[in-house]
């Protein structure tokens, strides 16, 4: 029951901000970073800080194409199926020779988004998945080579309709999030060895209630959830790494759960997508709230060339690697700037007929 007054509160807090300036970004960092236990409604303050952004373009631009002709698409309202992504890849290089102020010689530096969704409606009910991976390396001759990005993200969701009006649906998540390549973290330029492939995985099915407003905004809540934090290394198993016990692979977690999303088109060439997840544990210091969120930005160039901008933020009380004796939770953050290659795969939309 209290997670529930939680999320309502949530919920209501989000829309009263929802209208404050981008301001409220930097002002909501810093409040969380110092105040744990408000991380829930900092975060979806910062959600609705780009999103109040985003209806002014949206007004603004409404005056000035009312007397444009709008080119509509055929029959957008009766598709069953619609599948789509997009490719992005980022390559950046820069030398020195002779340089008196010092840097790297050599520096490399490649980084790749892929996303693919596929959603299915008919009827009352529909079924929303989407896979996204980020890759990510960087080598200099100081530092040598190391990944900056890795991960593997698949969200499924089953919605069933429960009003006429289309605004709330009984629902059911799956989620499982990993990565690709051993990671390592550095400290004074010295290596330990921190994560691999299933190690950690966070597998979550979840039941709960989605609310869906407009077509590009969703907001699941969850009062039952299981989540299974895996270690599948034995080295960081036998470290009781990600809160796992001692020698033990899997964990298991109940609690309560939200996930928002969010897309919008901030201006004629720039985009948004966003994803915000956070996690109560019932049985272990349930105040303590896990986050995961996503952010990514697309600036279109021309027709193949895009800058893209993302920042990704993780907290979770059972990392404990961080602080001046490397045994305290912290906030993670992973932010990317850059400029390549971006390809949007062909949409493409199918209608199922009925039988007769």
């Amino acid at each position: 029951m209290i997670l529930l007054k939680q999320l309502t509160h949530i919920l209501i807090l989000a829309y009263c901000v929802s209208y404050n300036t981008e301001k409220a970004i930097f002002g909501a960092f810093n409040m969380y970073y110092r105040m744990n236990k408000s991380v829930t409604l900092l975060i979806v303050w910062i959600f609705f800080a780009f999103h109040s952004k985003s209806q002014d373009v949206v007004i603004k631009n409404l005056r000035e194409e009312t007397n444009k002709t709008v080119k509509k698409e055929k029959d957008t309202s009766r598709w069953n199926k619609k599948h789509g992504g997009m490719v992005n890849f980022t390559l950046s290089q820069g030398s020195l020779s002779n340089w008196a102020a010092g840097g790297d010689n050599f520096s490399l530096s490649m980084s790749s988004y892929f996303n693919y969704f596929y959603f299915y409606h008919r009827k009352r009910a529909s079924w929303d998945n989407n896979l996204a991976m980020n890759l990510g390396f960087v080598q200099t001759t100081s530092l040598g080579g190391r990944k900056n990005d890795d991960r593997f993200d698949l969200l499924s969701k089953y919605d069933y309709k429960m009003d006429t009006i289309g605004l709330w649906y009984l629902s059911s998540l799956f989620n499982f999030r990993s990565q690709f390549f051993d990671g390592y973290t550095f400290k004074n330029n010295v290596s330990s060895f921190s994560s691999s492939v299933l190690a950690p995985a966070y597998i979550l099915l979840s039941v709960g209630f989605d609310y869906k407003p407009r077509h590009n905004f969703s907001l699941f809540l969850s009062p039952l959830t299981s989540r299974w934090v895996v270690v599948a290394n034995k080295t960081l198993a036998e470290k009781a790494a990600y809160g796992v016990d001692t020698g033990k692979l899997v964990k298991t977690e109940i609690g309560g759960f939200a996930t928002l999303n969010f897309a919008s088109t901030l201006d004629k060439n720039i985009t948004y997508t966003g994803r915000l997840d956070l996690f109560s544990n019932y049985t272990n210091n349930p105040q303590n709230i896990d986050l995961f969120m996503t952010n990514q930005f697309s600036f279109k160039i021309n027709k193949h060339f895009s800058a893209t901008y993302s920042l990704d933020l993780i907290y979770d009380d059972d990392v404990r690697i961080f602080g001046p004796e490397g045994k305290s939770p912290g906030l993670q953050t992973k932010s990317i700037l850059g400029i390549g290659y971006l390809k949007r795969l062909n949409t493409k939309k199918a209608v199922i007929k009925e039988s007769i």
